[in-house]
């Protein structure tokens, strides 16, 4: 039986706003995710009172612990942190805007806009490094948890890597997928690791759209 993963993405931090890169940088959610990770949390406690959660995951990072915490309290389950689950590290890139990015680092910039995959920023990884990173992540959680139902809260980019791997998309590729926060993208992950969407982008839960940029 493969295992469903509800991936879900933090809640809005005033760096979202601001589209400025996060990656590694540990910034707390803003008043509206505050209020996204409430309005989430209703929707999973119904989801679990429905057909109850096995067990519930986050990054290490406090946007996403946060989020994930206001389920944990909703539900009873336990959270359980895990750092393979962060964002990609943008290393020079990181608390940058993409206007600074263009004038202060030209060249990784450049290289972020292709998406050159084994491309590694300065400081940070590359595409390469960041998929590997979080796929191998995120099946170690299957594999824990065989045919259950798993609760995950991620970042923008590792949704970006698991909808590309269940979607045989190449990592140069443009993103034509949406990754809002707060939102619920359901994922089957089976015995052999293979990925596949289930459903994908539900902000149904969110009195907002779930506003925020990818990083």
């Amino acid at each position: 039986m493969p295992t469903t993963l509800w991936l879900i993405r933090h809640g809005e931090t005033e760096w979202n706003a601001a589209k400025r890169f996060q990656g590694h940088h540990d910034v707390a959610l803003n008043e509206v995710g505050r209020g996204q990770a409430r309005q989430l949390a209703r929707r999973l406690e119904q989801e679990h009172q429905e057909a109850p959660f096995d067990a519930l995951f986050s990054s290490d990072l406090s946007r996403a612990v946060e989020t994930a915490r206001a389920t944990a309290e909703v539900t009873g389950l336990a959270l359980s942190m895990r750092p393979a689950l962060r964002e990609r590290d943008y290393g020079v890139l990181s608390a940058l805007t993409p206007e600074e990015m263009a004038v202060q680092q030209p060249e990784a910039w450049a290289h972020w806009c292709a998406r050159t995959p084994s491309y590694v920023l300065p400081g940070g990884e590359s595409l390469i490094v960041f998929t590997e990173r979080v796929v191998t992540g995120l099946r170690e959680v299957t594999r824990a948890h065989p045919g259950q139902k798993v609760a995950v809260v991620v970042h923008g980019g590792v949704l970006d890597c698991v909808y590309r791997a269940a979607m045989g998309l190449p990592l140069d590729a443009p993103r034509g997928h949406p990754i809002h926060n707060a939102s619920i993208n359901r994922v089957r992950v089976d015995d052999a690791g293979t990925f596949s969407v289930e459903a994908w982008g539900d902000v149904a839960h969110l009195a907002t759209d779930g506003r925020g940029s990818l990083e």
